[in-house]
C-alpha cells in the first residue's frame, strides 16, 4: 500500500522565477476552476488538515503554492518525494484588469515552461462536467504538455450525486477518477497514481 507519510508547505511563488530551482523533483500541478474543492482534496490527499487553506472567497490565493510530500511505499518500507502544486483557481477571481492578466500570464509561463512537472491534475466539479473552461483548459494542457509530462481528470464531489447520475458520468468519462474529499473516496487511487508516474519517471520509463 501507497501511503502519505508526511507533507508541508515549502514556498509560495508569484511567477515562474520565484519557483524552486531545483531540477532534482517530481512536481504534481493540481489545476481547477476555483471551488471545486482543491484546497479539501490536498488536504484530504495528504491527512493534514492544514495544508493547504480553504477560503470562503473563490479565487482568492493567487500565489503558486508548494508542498513538500513524502511517499512510502509500505511493502517494502521505501520512501519517494514529490512536490505538489497548488495553482491559484481560474474562473471567479475579483481582481483588476492589470493584475488578473499578470496572474494568468504567470501561470500560463508556469504550466508551458516547467520541465519540473511530471502530471497535471485537472479537478473538475462533478455537478459540472460540461463547462466551457474546462474544457478549453483540457484543450490547452493536451497542446503544451511534453512527452514525459501527463493529464490526469479527477472529479470532486463525487457524493453529491446520487448512483445513477455517478454510473453515468463514469461511463461518459472512463479515463478520470472520482474522489470525494469529505468522504475520502477515491483517495487511494489518486496517490497511487502519483507514486507510479513518479516512479515510473525516476527509474526512467
Amino acid at each position: 500500500m501507497i501511503e502519505i507519510v508526511d507533507a508541508k508547505f515549502s514556498t509560495s511563488a508569484a511567477t515562474i522565477k520565484d519557483a524552486p530551482d531545483s531540477f532534482l523533483q517530481n512536481e504534481i500541478v493540481f489545476i481547477a476552476r476555483s471551488n471545486v474543492g482543491k484546497s479539501s482534496l490536498l488536504n484530504a490527499l495528504s491527512n493534514h488538515k492544514g495544508l493547504a487553506k480553504v477560503s470562503s472567497t473563490p479565487g482568492k490565493t493567487k500565489l503558486i503554492n508548494y508542498f513538500d510530500i513524502t511517499f512510502m511505499d509500505r511493502e517494502n518500507s521505501l520512501k519517494t518525494v514529490a512536490k505538489f502544486v497548488d495553482l491559484p483557481g481560474f474562473g471567479y477571481a475579483k481582481v483588476s484588469k492589470s493584475i488578473k492578466e499578470d496572474w494568468e500570464n504567470n501561470l500560463t509561463d508556469y504550466i508551458t515552461q516547467r520541465e519540473q512537472i511530471k502530471l497535471f491534475i485537472h479537478l473538475v466539479d462533478c455537478r459540472h462536467p460540461f463547462l466551457e473552461i474546462d474544457a478549453s483548459v483540457e484543450k490547452f494542457l493536451k497542446e503544451i504538455v511534453y512527452e514525459n509530462q501527463h493529464i490526469v481528470k479527477v472529479f470532486t464531489k463525487i457524493d453529491k450525486l446520487n448512483q445513477k447520475e455517478q454510473n453515468l458520468l463514469k461511463k461518459e468519462f472512463p479515463g478520470a477518477i472520482f474522489v470525494s474529499a469529505a468522504k475520502k473516496r477515491g483517495l487511494q487511487k489518486v496517490i497511487e497514481l502519483i507514486y507510479n508516474i513518479v516512479k515510473g519517471v525516476e527509474n526512467g520509463n
